[in-house]
């Protein structure tokens, strides 16, 4: 029998998440787990996708009707997706020593039936298996779509993209330079480091937030508008870009994290509404599982970019190798600006 560690929600937070004292968000501790049965495999986790959504998954204020997938229940193994080793198996698709991808949430171990889990081989030249949960999955495939089916985008596009040093913003800006080609890629980051980073991978300009002048350096680098606006973070970035859309503009809304670790009292709303109304503004939000049957196409269109050096893979993660007892800390490197690319935890 195997005994697991995990890490279960204790309480729904409305706000920042605790890690510590009677409100703690998190609670670690210890089961057996069941006895694989026919069709089943047991897996070691061994690197963990840590993803702003899973942030939604456990708000108290989410409506479980209004969210694409089952919140996650307070007593209950906090939700992730994960790279594991098979340790045992009862099914004839893996092996022992296979790897593979699925959902273990924060356990050590896990028993989950062979059909829920997507082989996870090693990846030609050298490639860490961990691109399986950001460029070559979910995290890249967010950005192709968002892009390619929800904003449509062409080369006469003026594209600005918030989060742009983050897993799926950086995927954004080079999908949308390198392999699209559009007229002008505009990237917004948290700092001039991150501008640079950003700036290597293809975008024109990337413009620091944080700085003072930031709203007048957003309207420098759209002298026409811009086209398409692909939005990471909502709040009072998307307020901003709603007065510098081009009419007819096309906004991708893909996530909301400014508000994410707010109350609906605190939350930031929008001002410049009336821009969508008088620029003629379209604005669409979508989950990557809308688009799940055209995977394999994306995945070929990757791979050719791969080839030709138009994407690049190798920097765009943040690795954090950690003891299972920290890895709510870790998770919380998404919130605090300390992380470039796709944020994954190694356990040790």
């Amino acid at each position: 029998m195997v005994k697991s560690r995990q890490w279960l929600l204790a309480k729904k937070p409305t706000d920042m998440p605790q890690l510590d004292g009677p409100d703690a968000t998190f609670k670690l501790t210890e089961k057996d787990l069941p006895e694989p049965k026919d069709g089943e495999i047991v897996v070691k986790a061994v690197y963990l996708s840590n993803d702003p959504a899973q942030r939604g998954w456990i708000s108290p204020d989410i409506n479980p009707e209004r969210l694409y997938v089952p919140p996650v229940k307070e007593g209950t193994p906090m939700h992730a997706r994960a790279i594991s080793e098979v340790i045992e198996s009862k099914s004839s698709s893996f092996k022992k020593g296979d790897w593979v991808f699925s959902s273990t949430g924060w356990s050590e171990y896990g028993v989950v039936p062979a059909s829920s889990c997507q082989p996870a081989p090693e990846l030609p030249g050298g490639m860490s298996r961990t691109h399986y949960l950001g460029a070559l999955g979910g995290t890249g495939m967010t950005a192709w779509f968002g892009l390619t089916a929800v904003a449509q985008i062409t080369k006469d596009d003026v594209v600005v993209i918030s989060g742009a040093a983050g897993a799926t913003g950086s995927m954004c800006v080079q999908i949308a330079k390198n392999i699209i080609g559009c007229k002008k890629v505009i990237g917004i980051a948290g700092t001039d480091e991150k501008c640079k980073w950003v700036e290597s991978l293809g975008a024109d300009t990337c413009l620091n937030y944080k700085k003072s002048s930031f709203a007048d350096d957003l309207t420098k680098a759209t002298p026409e508008f811009a086209t398409v606006y692909f939005d990471n973070v909502g709040g009072e970035i998307l307020d901003l870009m709603l007065t510098r859309m081009a009419k007819h503009g096309r906004v991708a809304a893909c996530g909301a994290i400014s508000n994410y670790n707010s109350s609906k009292e605190r939350a930031t709303g929008l001002k410049n509404w009336f821009e969508i109304i008088s620029m003629r503004i379209q604005v669409r939000g979508f989950i990557v599982l809308d688009f799940m049957d055209k995977v394999p196409e994306a995945r070929e269109v990757f791979t050719k970019a791969l080839q030709e050096g138009k994407l690049k893979v190798e920097g765009s993660e943040h690795i954090v190798e950690c003891g299972f007892e920290d890895v709510p800390k870790t998770w919380m490197h998404l919130f605090d600006g300390t992380n470039q690319g796709k944020l994954i935890t190694k356990l040790q």
